[in-house]
């Protein structure tokens, strides 16, 4: 397998097959944050469209691990880049938690590439709600750059009070923000205490889905819940030992008032 080394601000992104041909390709981005809502809806996006290895990230911080799967025996990075060329789409994931030591780095290396392959990404991120697992999950979309109008497109509520994004995925907003790149951030209700693929299905079918241009059956996600919530446990505990301002989330501003 040919591997191509990008070098961005102290870091590497590592090509590991052919480079992409995509026309306008939008970014989706799953770190694990509460709830692991973009986790679990990158995650299922990879899978369910068999998007392709595309890529490693390797930023200062990031956990020194390897990941492997059960029944397989490659070993790869915690973080890396799938692309699927058909459907002009890459999408971020991340196998382990994103410690604060990383979020600087991640975020300056990650906005370079998005520059340079000019992507618009789609940030995703949890806001913690009072919920059972019936209730249904409201969405909201913020944007920076020219990213507004896609959100109009695709009829996605406006946030209805003040709010901050936290963690690494906040990081992430910032650097377009400060910038001033178009991208777009999804926030979704979800329960803070355990993985939500509920919440994750609706990041997907009312967001991701028109912002992209796809058709994602989410089915799954519903009906195999407390399995998928049962997979995801240990990472979500790894995530609670985090401290609370570290991990990605959406938060009213009146908490930090």
């Amino acid at each position: 397998m040919r591997m191509t080394r990008v070098r961005l601000c102290m870091a590497e992104i590592r090509l590991r097959g052919p480079e992409a041909e995509l026309e306008n390709p939008t970014l989706v981005e799953g770190l694990p944050g509460v709830g692991l809502v973009g986790k679990i809806a990158t995650d299922h996006l990879i899978e369910h469209l068999d998007m392709r290895y595309y890529a490693s990230v390797h930023c200062a911080g990031l956990p020194r691990i390897g990941i492997y799967r059960g029944g397989e025996r490659g070993v790869k990075p915690p973080v890396r880049l799938y692309v699927s060329e058909a459907r002009d789409l890459f999408a971020l994931r991340s196998d382990a938690p994103i410690s604060a030591a990383a979020v600087e780095d991640i975020a300056d290396c990650l906005t370079n590439w998005i520059v340079e392959q000019d992507v618009t990404p789609i940030y995703l991120s949890g806001l913690p709600a009072d919920l059972d697992d019936e209730e249904s999950r409201d969405l909201y979309g913020i944007a920076t750059g020219d990213g507004e109008e896609r959100l109009e497109e695709a009829d996605i509520a406006v946030p209805p009070e003040d709010g901050v994004i936290t963690g690494p995925t906040g990081a992430l907003i910032n650097s377009a923000a400060r910038d001033d790149i178009d991208s777009l951030g999804l926030v979704v209700e979800c329960n803070p205490q355990f993985p939500d693929p509920r919440a994750a299905s609706v990041l997907l079918e009312e967001g991701i889905e028109p912002l992209a241009e796809l058709e994602v059956d989410v089915e799954e996600l519903v009906t195999s819940a407390e399995e998928i919530r049962a997979k995801r446990e240990q990472l979500a505990q790894q995530m609670q030992a985090i401290a609370q301002e570290e991990s990605s989330q959406a938060q009213p501003l009146r908490m930090y008032q």
